[in-house]
């Protein structure tokens, strides 16, 4: 597993938004290249 606080690295946060489609929802789970936003995945 490897975290990334968005708020300190923007590059991370620009990596987020492309991965959930501008979503600013957290957690953000990436697996398979595939993205999940929250706890239950949606």
């Amino acid at each position: 597993m490897e975290y990334r606080n968005v708020l300190k690295d923007p590059d991370s946060l620009a990596e987020m938004l492309r991965l959930v489609g501008g979503r600013r929802d957290v957690p953000v789970v990436v697996e398979g290249g595939k993205a999940t936003v929250g706890y239950g995945g949606s």
